[in-house]
């Protein structure tokens, strides 16, 4: 049963990525058509083609290999400064630049010179190029907006679900108390499982987060309002000094760093709370920050990586994760013993944090991707502007196939990066359980 659960979670992965990655593709083909630009092609997938279909001027069709997809636009770059489409060369970097320039215009046909990408003006190439990573931005949004709104997220009530005995330094990781440990505030006072906390030191608290912060802040003397049994009363505790998890700026706990505050010594009981929409949208801003922060620190994390792929490193909870490694963790959810709608809210979650991750990746101002392409219409648009500004002659298109041996570059470092992630989530996974 287990087996078939995590082939049925792994399935649903597979379908949400193929999904995901055609509203990529969605993005760039219906802009592109808006703009007059002929698209011949419009694939979910790479390798060898599974199943297409022609409708217009267009083949559509979904290939073997589901991890990624593409549409191929005529006249990507322009001609060379000759004039040619196609020349010869035997230095290998212009060999590059040149089979790049030959290979978008291999499909020409009589009639496409008005229907060329790169005659389009410079904006309309931008909202062309972004038009894909925004619909996963979007889809993002929307699947997680929705879930957060509609289930919600694991959050700390203010009711306790159990006292400490002792004052125990959180940075020591024990939970046995000894004899030169200190009584616990919250026991001392008479705090006991149950309790709901609805003030501290005469203000009213309606959340965890409010109430930490008034602990943390305090060492000494305080007033603690309860509600027990329906009634109301107030507890007397003195807080001590104590070595406690660290907070970042959005609340969450730091890992494996310490600061000394107020601790009175209970722990918080958790629940489901749906979010309102807008701390929906500040919890997906979060998200986003989040994102970005780890794609910044892609490159300090190769060394953990290659340890927990090659070595005897252990893989770490925040390790990049590529789509075997995802769809793993799919087919793990579907077997947690857990309700059937937290099984469907992760699976969603999931597929919003995979999209969140296509548009950050390819936003990136790097070719291959879609923000190299945005980068240098961008570019065209700017220095033809200045051209005008000082009175110069029009510069022309900017030649993007000038840098296809850095693209070339990239895609290498992308693919052995990709190979790398693909050995660690096949033989030392992150696991959620």
């Amino acid at each position: 049963m287990t087996i078939l659960l995590t082939v049925l979670g792994i399935l649903v992965f597979v379908v949400g990525l193929l999904f995901s990655i055609a509203w990529h593709e969605l993005g760039h083909l219906s802009t592109a058509k808006l703009f007059g630009i002929r698209v011949p092609q419009y694939m979910v997938g790479f390798g060898p083609t599974i199943w297409s279909r022609k409708r217009g001027d267009t083949e559509y069709g979904i290939k073997a290999i589901p991890m990624g997809g593409y549409i191929r636009m005529i006249g990507m770059f322009p001609p060379g400064p000759d004039g040619r489409i196609e020349a010869r060369s035997t230095s290998p970097w212009r060999g590059m630049i040149e089979d790049a320039r030959s290979a978008a215009f291999e499909e020409l046909e009589p009639g496409d010179e008005k229907r060329l990408f790169y005659t389009r003006k410079p904006w309309k190439r931008v909202i062309v190029m972004f038009a894909g990573p925004f619909m996963n931005l979007v889809l993002a949004a929307v699947i997680f907006i929705g879930v957060a709104m509609s289930f919600g997220f694991q959050t700390q009530t203010t009711e306790v679900a159990g006292v400490q005995q002792c004052v125990i330094s959180q940075s020591e990781k024990r939970d046995t108390c000894e004899k030169k440990d200190p009584v616990s505030p919250a026991r001392a006072a008479g705090l006991q499982k149950g309790d709901k906390i609805v003030a501290f030191n005469g203000q009213r608290v309606e959340d965890w987060s409010t109430l930490s912060n008034l602990i943390r802040k305090t060492i000494g003397p305080a007033a603690i309002t309860v509600e027990r049994d329906g009634t109301e009363q107030v507890l007397h505790a003195t807080l001590r000094k104590n070595m406690v998890a660290e907070k970042d700026s959005n609340g969450e706990v730091v890992p494996d760093k310490y600061v000394p505050a107020g601790y009175l010594g209970f722990a918080a009981s958790t629940e489901i709370v749906p979010l309102s929409f807008p701390q929906s949208v500040d919890r997906m801003g979060t998200m986003i920050g989040d994102g970005v922060e780890s794609i910044l620190a892609l490159p300090s994390k190769i060394p953990d990586l290659w340890s927990a792929a090659f070595g005897d490193g252990p893989r770490k909870d925040d390790s990049p994760v590529g789509v075997v490694g995802a769809a793993r963790i799919g087919g793990e959810v579907m077997t947690l013993d857990i309700p059937a709608q937290n099984q469907i809210a992760m699976m969603l979650f999931l597929l919003a944090g995979f999209n969140l991750s296509l548009f950050l990746f390819n936003m990136l101002p790097l070719l291959p991707l879609d923000g190299g392409h945005i980068a240098g219409a961008l570019w065209e648009s700017l220095r033809r502007r200045l051209a005008r500004l000082f009175k110069r002659p029009d510069p022309g298109p900017f030649d993007v196939a000038k840098l296809m041996p850095v693209a070339y570059v990239v895609a290498g470092i992308f693919i052995c990066f990709t190979l790398l992630v693909l050995v660690a989530d096949v033989f030392n996974p992150v696991k959620i359980s």
